[in-house]
This record gives C-alpha cells, sequence and structure tokens, in this order.
C-alpha cells in the first residue's frame, strides 16, 4: 500500500532525490580513504553483516502475536518462604502486573531461592488473595517441574475453580532441565511417556495449556549467540513433537502444547530481530510438518548475564532497552530481572521499578498499539532473514547428530559438542568484554567507586535436599493430583532415578563476573590499593591519558586520583614526581603524558620512579620508544584494547602483593 504525497511537502521536489551512490560517495569523502567495512560495519557474535545504511524493505511475512495488544505483565513469584511470598505477589498484582511466574525452589531461574512447596497448603498460602481466573500464571521450569505442575492442578481442584476458565502455562522442560544441570532422571523415551502422561491427565480435567516449555534460558546464559539460542531452542521443540506424537498425541496437539521463553537483551536491534525470527522459523517447522503455522506463544525475559553487581542503577538502564525490544518484537509476555537481582533477592522496591519499567513502556510509550512495528526497516528486515537462516542452519547442525534413539539436542548434549561451541563462543565474547570492545557501563566502565549500597531482602539462600523418590510403578498423574489435593505431599510424586542420561552442566556467567571478582578482591582489602597516576608536562599534555588510565584502574577497584602535575618550563619536576609517589604510598606508578612527553621525559621519569620504589606502568603504547622505555624500568603498557582482565589481575598482585602469596 501507498500514500498519496503530501502537499505540504510539495517543495521537496525542488531537490534531487537521494542515492546510495550519493550517500556512500559523501560518506568515503570524509572517511578519507579510510576503510569502509572496518570503520562503519560491524559484525555479530554470529558474523552477521551490520551496516550502516539499509533501503526499505518489503516483508515477505509478518511474524505476528497469536493475540494483539498489550503483552503480559509479568512478576516472579520466587521467595521461599509462602506469607512473604505472597505479599510482594500481591504487591505486584495490585502495581499493575496481570501475570506471575512460580518459581519453586531448585529452579534455575531462582538463583538459589525459590518457592519452598512440599504441599498444595505451601502452595495456597503463597497465592493466598490471588485471582487465578483474572491473571496468567506460568511455572519456571524445574527439576521437579512434572510435580509442580500436579501440584499446581491439585490447587485448581482444591480451589474449586474451572480449569478451562485458567491461563496457565505448566512449563515443563526436562531438555532445559538437562541442559542445566547435566542430569535427566530416566531414559529419554521413558521421560517422553512421562510427560505425555503428565499433559493427559492435565487435559482430561479440562487445562488447556501450554504444558511443555521450550527455554533458552540456559543456552545464553552459557554464553549462547544469538543464532545458537535460536538453534538449540527450535531442535528442543522438535523433539518435544517427536516425543509426543510418539506418544499418540496429533502434531497439532503436540504443536499446542509448546510454549518458548527467549531472552531479551541489551542489544535492541538483536533482540527484535531474534524475537521475530523465532517466531517466522516456528511457523516454517510447522509448514514442515504439514500444519497450517499458529503463532508461537512467547514469553520474554530480561537478560541475566547483562546485569551486573557493581553500579546495578545501571541495570535500570539495561532492563529497559531489553523491555523495549521484547515489546518491539513480540513477546505475549515479559518478565523484567529487578536491577539488584545479581545480589540477592529483590526487594518490593527493586520489584516495583521492574514492573513499573513495562508499565511506562506500555501505557506512557503505547509500545503495544502497532502490531510489529520493525516491519518495513531494511535494517531488521535484513537482520530478521540472517537470524533466520543462521538460526536454520544451527538447528539443523544439532539435528544431524541424532544417535541411538536420542533426538540431536540430547545427543549434542551427552556427546558434549553443545558444550564446546557454547564455550567457543563464550570466550569470545569474554575476549570482548576483557579488552572493552563490548564495554559494561558501570563496570568495565566509569567505575564508581564510591557507590553506595543498595537493598536486598536478607533471606538465607534454599538448600535442596536430595531426595531418592519412589521405587516401582510410576504414580497415575490423574491419581496424583486428587492425592494432593486432599493434603499429601510432594514427595509421593517423586519417582527414584533409573538408567538417566549424564552430561557435562551448563554453567550460568554473567558477564561482568571476572571484573567483579578484581573489584571484591580490591574492596575487601584492609585499605584500598592506590596507584599513582605519574603525569609529565603540564594539564592539558597529561589529562586524556590520566583519565583513561583511571577509569581502567577503579575497574579492578584501584584508586588513582588524578592531580595538578608537577609541569615545570615546559617539563616536568622530577624530584617532585618522585617525592609525590613516595608520599602516596602506592606500589604501582604510571606515566601519563604525550607522545612527545615521552620522547622528551618517559626514560627519565621511570628511572626516578624506578629509584623511588616503584613499579612503572606507562598508559599508551609505546611504539618506537618501546626498547628505551623498558630499559628505563617501564615493566608494562596500557592501551585501548589492552587486555583489562590480565592488567588488573598483575596491578592488584602489585598493590596487594598478599593476593600472590
Amino acid at each position: 500500500m501507498t500514500s498519496a504525497p503530501d502537499p505540504d511537502l510539495s517543495f521537496m521536489s525542488a531537490f534531487p532525490a537521494p542515492t546510495h551512490e550519493a550517500w556512500r560517495a559523501a560518506v568515503d569523502k570524509v572517511l578519507k580513504g579510510g576503510d569502509f567495512e572496518k570503520r562503519l560495519v560491524g559484525k555479530t557474535a554470529d558474523g552477521i553483516r551490520i551496516a550502516p545504511l539499509y533501503e526499505a524493505a518489503s516483508p515477505s511475512s509478518r511474524p505476528l502475536r497469536g493475540e494483539p495488544g498489550r503483552w503480559h505483565v509479568a512478576a516472579r513469584l520466587d521467595h521461599p518462604e509462602p506469607a512473604e511470598a505472597q505479599k510482594l505477589a500481591l504487591a505486584d498484582l495490585e502495581g499493575g502486573a496481570n501475570a506471575l511466574t512460580i518459581a519453586f525452589a531448585g529452579a534455575r531461574a531462582a538463583r538459589g531461592y525459590g518457592l519452598v512447596a512440599e504441599d498444595v497448603a505451601a502452595l495456597d498460602a503463597a497465592l493466598d488473595g490471588a485471582m487465578l481466573d483474572l491473571i496468567q500464571l506460568r511455572l519456571d521450569p524445574a527439576p521437579e517441574g512434572r510435580v509442580n505442575a500436579l501440584l499446581l492442578a491439585a490447587l485448581v481442584e482444591k480451589r474449586g475453580l474451572s480449569p478451562e476458565t485458567l491461563s496457565i502455562d505448566f512449563g515443563m522442560d526436562p531438555i532445559g532441565v538437562f541442559a542445566g544441570t547435566g542430569r535427566l532422571a530416566a531414559s529419554w523415551s521413558e521421560v517422553g511417556r512421562r510427560l505425555a502422561a503428565t499433559i493427559r491427565a492435565l487435559q482430561a480435567r479440562g487445562f488447556k495449556g501450554p504444558f511443555v516449555t521450550v527455554d533458552t534460558r540456559p543456552w545464553h546464559e552459557a554464553g549462547a549467540s544469538e543464532a545458537q539460542e535460536l538453534g538449540y531452542g527450535l531442535a528442543s521443540a522438535i523433539a518435544y513433537l517427536r516425543a509426543l506424537e510418539a506418544a499418540g498425541f496429533s502434531l497439532e496437539e503436540a504443536r499446542d502444547a509448546i510454549s518458548f521463553t527467549l531472552v531479551a537483551d541489551t542489544d535492541e536491534f538483536l533482540t527484535i530481530a531474534k524475537l521475530r525470527a523465532a517466531r517466522l522459523l516456528w511457523s516454517r517447522i510447522q509448514g514442515a510438518c504439514g500444519l497450517t503455522p499458529a503463532p508461537m506463544v512467547l514469553h520474554a525475559e530480561t537478560a541475566w548475564r547483562s546485569l551486573t553487581r557493581r553500579d546495578p542503577w545501571v541495570n535500570l538502564l539495561r532492563g529497559t532497552v531489553a523491555t523495549f525490544s521484547a515489546g518491539i518484537g513480540g513477546a505475549d509476555a515479559v518478565t523484567v530481572q529487578p536491577f539488584t537481582a545479581a545480589l540477592g533477592l529483590a526487594d518490593g522496591f527493586a520489584r516495583r521499578i521492574a514492573r513499573n519499567t513495562q508499565l511506562v513502556l506500555l501505557e506512557e510509550a503505547n509500545l503495544w498499539r502497532v502490531a510489529d512495528p520493525a516491519a518495513g526497516s531494511g535494517s531488521f528486515e535484513t537482520l530478521t532473514q540472517a537470524l533466520c537462516e543462521q538460526g536454520w542452519a544451527q538447528m539443523q547442525a544439532v539435528e544431524r547428530q541424532a544417535k541411538d534413539g536420542l533426538p540431536g539436542i540430547l545427543a549434542a548434549l551427552t556427546a558434549g559438542t553443545a558444550q564446546t561451541a557454547l564455550e567457543h563462543q563464550r570466550d569470545a565474547r569474554a575476549r570482548a568484554i576483557a579488552t572493552r570492545r563490548e564495554p559494561i557501563t558501570g563496570t568495565s566502565e566509569f567505575p564508581n567507586l564510591k557507590e553506595a549500597a543498595v537493598a536486598i531482602l536478607d533471606v538465607v539462600p534454599v538448600t535442596i535436599g536430595t531426595s531418592t523418590g519412589r521405587t516401582g510403578t510410576v504414580p497415575d498423574p490423574e491419581v496424583l493430583i486428587a492425592r494432593l489435593a486432599a493434603g499429601a505431599e510432594r514427595q509421593e510424586g517423586l519417582i527414584a532415578p533409573q538408567d538417566g542420561l549424564r552430561a557435562q552442566a551448563l554453567p550460568s556467567q554473567r558477564l561482568a563476573e571476572p571484573l567483579e571478582t578484581l573489584r571484591d578482591r580490591a574492596d575487601t582489602a584492609a585499605e584500598r590499593p592506590v596507584v599513582f597516576l605519574a603525569p609529565l608536562g603540564p594539564v592539558a599534555d597529561f589529562t586524556a591519558r590520566a583519565g583513561f588510565a583511571r577509569n581502567l584502574f577503579e575497574a579492578g577497584g584501584l584508586a588513582a586520583p588524578v592531580g595538578e602535575g608537577f609541569a615545570r618550563e615546559g617539563g616536568t619536576d622530577l624530584a617532585a614526581l618522585a617525592a609525590a609517589f613516595k608520599a602516596s604510598g602506592a606500589r604501582l606508578a604510571c606515566l601519563c603524558g604525550s607522545d612527545a612527553a615521552y620522547a622528551a621525559e618517559g626514560a627519565p621519569a621511570a628511572q626516578a620512579l624506578t629509584a623511588a620504589g616503584a613499579a612503572v606502568w606507562l598508559a599508551g603504547r609505546p611504539g618506537e620508544l618501546e626498547a628505551a622505555l623498558t630499559e628505563a624500568g617501564v615493566r608494562s603498557f596500557i592501551y585501548a584494547g589492552c587486555d583489562a582482565v590480565a592488567v588488573l589481575t598483575e596491578a592488584l598482585a602489585i598493590s596487594l602483593p598478599t593476593l600472590s602469596d
């Protein structure tokens, strides 16, 4: 559809129509011979080219949601104590949330906490006052996911609610749990049979589902790129389709039993394109199965791996970008990580801010009013298509690993090929973080050594005991629901492990952890370690490199104050510089100045500081001066692109010698 020209813009016809060639000529003029690809073209973790300019595009298909309108605002119910969990959950619901995610103890997403509910009474207490027929409920995948699902069904029966009127995602995800724990309690065929029996029992009572969740968070937290997250998630979905079909479900029934949970990260372009690509790829899989494609049921959660413990207020910005991206990308429901989540269990304030992040974008920014607003944008359409191609290729590569009755995704985990691929991606990103090509505000860039503590709940993490469960016949799910509703404990539903699968568990790592570890070492020292920034020449000559050095050292928790300098007659008073170093109490001195100052005074300054007892470093690349500066006593050089983690580890070892004992 095209629109008629705006008469108010008729004057535009007096100007020549811009062309890509004209734009490129103007860019080349500014670059002055510089490499266009290196200067202006980026690459994603999957090697997808990100150009600076795209032409408008017409999407071949639209990745639309099943139900247009507002996405659901989800809050997590994850406090171990039912009474406290209930207070927090009701505050969320009264404050604008219309969905609850129940994270039982043991769920990976509970981060060591989670609701402890051994029976329906405890679950009922945690949900006391929550009108289950007016909100969405979802269960976070957990090792005892089947029992958790039956426990929730028993609560519905106890309350006398009609299952047909409820919106519940039962969140069973044995593949995702296996990836995160490295343990599957039984053979895959037996797990599939139990899964199917549980779904049949829930359907018989009128529950509509979804019942199974394809949760990509374990892959994302282990370092997955966008294409890997899509590929492993789709391979998991195919494994569930096949398992349910083998148990007697039609493909349509199996498809309708599955939902997806994807991660919304801090790169808005990639997150929007990833969610759009996920919907398109799921439609393609359905078409390949001979089904008429139905929209994916898609829940998005802001990224755990992007959260920081240092300057956690910056997490508010990360959460906002991720939430915006999830909404634009077409999520049906969104969970926002509280900004203090990396520090512990969030209090009411942090939960309110997380909730309001969504409400502002919904009610004030009105993001929900346009279906698929990225459609037609050349950049988003190109990126979506590229992720479709790469995600599909990843899925096919996983599927080809199917072996000995195991679907490709489980075979990839048990053989370790998935772990190896993720490790390579994780290492590449760790190098980017260490060299600050991927900066982390508040951690690797602009750290704040005087940051104030934030509040979290004073709750001890939950210790999950090992339960062997019953041996022999697997309890009938329908009978078990009735028994749980009558007061039986979850122990009755547990089954002793038998001939299960084992694999290396996927790690859950935040990107900031290596730098946070260094900060922790410095912060717990009796006195904060100090680096003496040794300025050469006047203030105008050393400010840039002194600022760079201070930012770098403070990322590791080392104080690096910048003074007015020791300029004298166009040079530096080296005697005063050495005396100031001695008075500082520092062990490490870092020369900061211009290239001209390094050529004129770098060597004598290094000699003077070495004589004063300093380990001498220099801010900047030495170039042709390296040999002379090294001979004069400079031990190391810091510069943009150096390995900050390695540099700061060495700086702390010098400044806190007990660390190397």
